[in-house]
């Protein structure tokens, strides 16, 4: 199973969030964070950090990730896209973001939050993560690898 990062970055004045729609590879087409794996010897902050600059041009100071939780994604049709995240939030940050190779970074206000074209477990974590609510989950896709086959959700702790 690989272990990846995924991060948030969330700009609280303006009450948005920033997503990247991937371009290419695993999940293309699609909305979301951004991340990716975790190198050897490497952080999951250090990873999250080096990935938000790869993918979006801005530069994070790891010690400034929030860790909101981990999930996990287990795709029985194709065990290789097996995946262990540590999610992380953001909000500050230098820079604007910009498209790479690999992601087109779009601001979307937290009431607009396009989940039609995420992930379909986006829709169960995400609004709890945003809330500042630390999760642990495990979802599992079905044969399709795109419909929830079934999950688990548990809510660990919040920033309050």
């Amino acid at each position: 199973m690989k272990n990846a990062t995924l991060c948030l970055i969330l700009d609280e004045g303006e009450r948005r969030i920033l997503l990247g729609r991937k371009k290419r590879g695993f999940g293309a087409g699609k909305f979301n964070g951004f991340g990716g794996k975790i190198q050897p010897g490497e952080s999951p902050r250090t990873a999250a950090a080096r990935e938000v600059l790869e993918e979006s041009h801005l530069t994070i100071d790891p010690a400034d990730l929030r860790p909101a939780g981990s999930v996990t994604f287990l795709f029985p049709s194709e065990p290789d896209f097996d995946h262990h995240v540590n999610v992380f939030v953001v909000t500050t940050w230098c820079g604007e973001p910009r498209e790479s190779s690999e992601m087109a970074p779009r601001w979307f206000p937290i009431d607009a939050i396009p989940y039609g074209s995420m992930w379909a477990d986006d829709r169960h974590w995400l609004p709890l993560v945003l809330t500042g609510k630390t999760i642990e989950a495990t979802f599992t896709f079905a044969e399709d690898n795109e419909t929830l086959a079934r999950w688990t959700l548990l809510e660990i702790g919040s920033d309050s």
